[in-house]
C-alpha cells in the first residue's frame, strides 16, 4: 500500500517506520516546506500535522480522491465542513482523537462508568490530562472525547478549562517534560472517589493504530471512527 504522511514531526517519523516495516511505501512525506507532490498516487493519507495545517491536508486529499486518516487535533470547528467535502467527492475518512487500541477500549470504559454514574448525584465527574509541553491545543482532542462521552451519557452538558459550575465538567490541561499522553477521569464524593486512568508509555500506540486504520480505510467511502476499525461497536 502506498502512503502519504501529511505532516512529518515525531509521529510523523514514527508512522513511518511502522509503515515501512508493515511492508507499506511511502510516496510523500510533507512538512511546511514542500508541496503535495506524491499526493495522488497514495493508496490512503495519514495526517498528523498541525491545527492550522489540517484542514488544508484533508481538503487537497479529498480533492485527489485519495482517503484520510488524521490524527490531528485543535481543528475541529472546521469538521462538519470537512465531513461534508469527503461527502461531495465521495472519500474515505477516519478522524480520531486518538489512535490507540487502549485509548480506544478506555473510551468505551469511560461511557460505561458515565451511565452508572449518573445514578448518583453526590459524585462530580473531572478530568486531568498531561501531554509534552509541544502540544499545541489544549485540553488534549483525547480529553475532549473523553468529556464528550461523558455528556452523552449523563445530565452534563459541556466541559471547561475554568472552575467547573452545574453540569459542566472540568479538565485540567497540564504541559510537562515530554510526557506522551496521560488522561484521569474521577468521580469524587465528600466520601470517597473512583479513578479511571490511561497512560501512554510511547508515541508507538498512536502510530501502529493510525497504520491499521489506513490499511482498513483504504479503498473505502464514507465517515468512519475506530470503533469500525476495531469492530468495538
Amino acid at each position: 500500500m502506498k502512503i502519504a504522511l501529511l505532516g512529518y514531526g515525531k509521529m510523523g517519523k514514527v508512522i513511518e517506520r511502522i509503515a515501512l516495516e508493515r511492508g507499506h511505501e511511502i510516496v510523500l512525506k510533507k512538512d511546511e516546506f514542500n508541496t503535495y507532490d506524491g499526493l495522488s498516487t497514495a493508496d490512503v493519507a495519514i495526517d498528523f500535522s498541525v491545527p492550522s495545517a489540517a484542514v488544508n491536508n484533508i481538503s487537497a486529499s479529498f480533492n485527489a480522491n485519495v482517503p484520510v486518516v488524521s490524527g490531528t487535533t485543535g481543528w475541529l470547528e472546521h469538521y462538519d465542513e470537512m465531513i461534508a467535502l469527503c461527502n461531495e467527492k465521495k472519500g474515505g475518512f477516519i478522524s480520531s482523537s486518538n489512535f490507540s487500541l487502549g485509548v480506544n477500549i478506555f473510551f468505551g470504559l469511560n461511557e460505561y462508568l458515565a451511565k452508572i454514574m449518573n445514578q448518583f448525584d453526590s459524585y462530580k465527574v473531572s478530568m486531568e490530562e498531561i501531554h509534552h509541553i509541544h502540544k499545541l491545543d489544549a485540553p488534549s482532542g483525547t480529553a475532549i472525547s473523553l468529556a464528550q462521552g461523558v455528556i452523552e451519557n449523563s445530565s452534563y452538558s459541556e466541559w471547561t478549562l475554568e472552575d467547573a459550575k452545574n453540569n459542566q465538567i472540568h479538565i485540567e490541561a497540564k504541559r510537562i517534560g515530554e510526557v506522551p499522553g496521560t488522561h484521569t477521569v474521577t468521580y469524587d464524593s465528600p466520601i470517597d472517589s473512583i479513578e479511571i486512568k490511561h497512560t501512554a508509555h510511547n508515541r508507538e500506540g498512536f502510530a501502529l493504530g493510525a497504520v491499521i486504520a489506513a490499511e482498513w480505510l483504504a479503498g473505502k467511502q464514507g465517515v468512519f471512527s475506530m470503533k469500525d476499525v476495531l469492530n468495538l461497536q
